[in-house]
């Protein structure tokens, strides 16, 4: 087993994915209106996964389709009861010291449960190398550190200069150090990058031994920072009452896609030509015939999303035993999906949420509790 940041957890923090970014079906890769992401869209799901118990749920960022991702966090903020927002920044997209402004006033109106996942993507008409894109990344986590931090911004970097007043108020409302950094990458610079800053490493599904190979990695090079960090998973999910029930689940997922239009949807992302992705590429081409990588790990989802491509597939035990060897691999966080999204999350809470001890991550001793209370649900309405 891994050694974790977080040996005092009793549980995992369990979460769900808001499809902001034009990412939800009935059949992959075939767009209906009435899954097109929209707010109305979108925020029921977000507010569904609140209501079923998870604890986190992930907004992502892109540039060409979907909603703009801090926008639409603060708009479903207020309405939230219990669940963290996961919400992503895209480096370099916004000036770093409005950034942290923006991120410290969405914190205090979820009153502490704001998380940040870090995006180093090339900008709209940008192509730097992953180092230059990294560093960047790395320059402005340390410049919303400081404006968190400090009464003063002096920051000197090959991307940024600054020496500023903070702006009153610009601190969150988590104290020392605010919200929680969710970092995902496997080039060397991002590897490096989230053990010196960040605190959630996030994978892509994978071979067992190479997941394990990756949290080993990370936890050698936080070690070399004097640091620990915890490790999280973001995987689609297919769970049903059988297990011949959630292969033809899959089956029926994928049954309309044309394969040129996937190769649109897989090319139209920044991010489409990251190591990342091209490692996922290379696990769908290692599948069986059925799209297998190993025991109920299936990639088809791949064929129609850049990005995480793989899905647990299976029933309710199946799935279960499947994230508790994660967990006793030691990872803490887990990010799930499944199509369409409002759908899957009923079927999952339904089925799996219940074997599963759930808890909110702690942002660091200091910040906040490690497991903050959650309000209690009325009669009949978890699922």
């Amino acid at each position: 087993m891994i050694e974790i940041r977080s040996p005092h957890l009793k549980g995992s923090e369990v979460s769900w994915f808001a499809p902001i970014c034009s990412d939800d079906y009935e059949y992959l890769g075939v767009p209906e209106n009435k899954y097109k992401a929209n707010y109305a869209n979108t925020s029921e799901i977000l507010l569904e996964a609140d209501r079923l118990g998870f604890r986190n749920i992930l907004c992502p960022s892109s540039y060409q389709v979907g909603q703009d991702t801090l926008t639409f966090a603060s708009a479903v903020a207020p309405q939230t009861q219990n669940i963290n927002l996961l919400a992503a920044v895209r480096c370099g997209e916004v000036h770093p010291p409005m950034l942290a402004r923006g991120i410290a006033t969405l914190d205090h109106i979820l009153e502490g449960r704001l998380t940040i996942n870090i995006i180093s993507s090339n900008l709209p008409g940008e192509n730097l190398e992953s180092g230059p894109r990294y560093q960047r990344s790395r320059e402005v986590i340390e410049i919303l550190k400081q404006a968190w931090t400090q009464d003063h911004i002096d920051f000197q970097g090959d991307f940024y200069n600054l020496k500023l007043d903070t702006t009153d108020p610009v601190k969150p409302y988590q104290q020392n150090g605010g919200p929680l950094l969710y970092f995902g990458g496997y080039s060397p610079p991002g590897k490096d990058l989230c053990a010196e800053h960040c605190d959630v490493y996030l994978m892509w599904p994978d071979k067992i031994e190479n997941l394990r190979g990756h949290m080993e990695d990370l936890t050698a090079r936080a070690a070399g920072y004097g640091r620990k960090i915890d490790y999280g998973l973001r995987v689609h999910m297919i769970v049903r009452e059988t297990e011949d029930e959630a292969i033809a689940a899959a089956n029926k997922l994928v049954s309309r896609l044309d394969d040129q239009f996937g190769e649109e949807i897989r090319n139209r992302a920044l991010d489409a030509k990251t190591l990342g992705v091209a490692l996922q590429s290379q696990a769908r081409e290692q599948a069986d015939d059925d799209g297998f990588i190993e025991d109920n790990l299936w990639t088809g989802v791949g064929r129609a999303r850049s990005g995480c491509g793989m899905a647990l597939v299976g029933d309710p035990d199946q799935v279960a035993a499947k994230i508790q060897g994660y967990i006793d691999m030691g990872m803490r966080s887990f990010i799930f999906s499944g199509y369409p999204h409002l759908d899957e999350s009923r079927l999952f809470a339904k089925y799996v949420l219940p074997k599963l001890n759930t808890i909110s991550m702690p942002i660091e001793q200091g910040r906040r509790p490690a497991e903050m209370p959650m309000t209690p649900l009325g009669a009949g309405q978890r699922v």
